[in-house]
């Protein structure tokens, strides 16, 4: 029998029509969800140890938590080859630098169908991040393309204060139907010249049909790992997609400390 308790209701922007609209919804503890696991669910929750001390400091980030990120990824999927080229700091700062870079307030799933051609034509092209990421992997761009299966596995770290003032949620892979999903057009992203396509998700007929899901307090010692595309389960017509989503977190105090946070993504590549 679960114990899952219910962490807070407060509302997450949805897309409706053209505009984003808040729908109120209940965000589940995970913490007392017992089995919350990737491959099933979309996301989980790790214990991860980092040898990053200062994670302001772009080097050392690259230096080591890429390597560790790629190696976590390995470990979870059993691919052959994990690709990491950057990563995102979300943070006041960064904020100020461009807009993107502030926490994302509305339901969506990174990539669509098609982001496998994307990210391939990406390493072809051989810019600096992406022939760092090969060397790192002892790959040339033509092994990218030549993979089996790409999935892409991506990790949020919560670096800054446990309560924080915009946490992220994720949400059960498998109580968001397709029908639920609508491409939108990325033409760049905080002023890259890398195109996209991302999954904006519409609110559901009933809110409790959407299962959302909240890790409190996150300590810089856990990761969430969660998928965001997946070439198998494309093929198969299958569920690749974990929405999620900032939002306001009505159990910290108004004044809370922003959120200081690091994303990386991983490409594995399965010969």
């Amino acid at each position: 029998m679960s114990t899952t308790e219910e962490y807070c209701f407060t509302p997450m922007n949805y897309m409706g029509g053209q505009e984003t609209v808040p729908i109120e919804v209940p965000i589940w503890n995970g913490r007392t969800h017992a089995g919350l696991h990737w491959p099933k669910h979309g996301f989980e929750l790790l214990h991860h140890v980092s040898a990053v001390s200062d994670w302001d400091n772009k080097r050392e980030v690259a230096n080591y938590y890429y390597a560790e990120m790629a190696s976590l990824a390995k470990q979870m999927s059993g691919c052959t080859h994990a690709l990491v080229s950057s990563h995102i700091s979300r943070n006041p700062a960064q904020a100020q630098v461009h807009q993107d870079y502030a926490p994302i307030q509305f339901v969506h799933s990174d990539f669509t169908d098609n982001y496998a051609g994307l990210v391939t034509e990406r390493y072809l092209r051989e810019d600096p991040d992406s022939v760092r990421a090969l060397t790192a992997a002892g790959l040339q761009a033509s092994d990218v393309a030549r993979a089996k299966r790409m999935l892409i596995l991506q990790f949020w770290r919560n670096v800054g204060a446990p309560e924080m003032d915009l946490p992220i949620a994720f949400c059960d892979a498998q109580s968001v139907p397709r029908q639920d999903m609508q491409a939108i057009h990325v033409p760049s992203y905080a002023g890259s010249d890398f195109a996209f396509d991302t999954y904006a998700v519409h609110p559901p007929p009933s809110t409790s049909m959407h299962d959302w899901y909240v890790f409190p307090h996150m300590q810089v010692d856990e990761v969430v790992a969660f998928r965001t595309f997946d070439s198998d389960l494309v093929r198969t017509g299958k569920t690749f997609w974990t929405p999620h989503s900032a939002f306001k977190d009505p159990n910290v105090p108004a004044d809370a400390p922003a959120r200081c946070s690091i994303e990386i993504r991983a490409t594995c590549l399965f010969d």
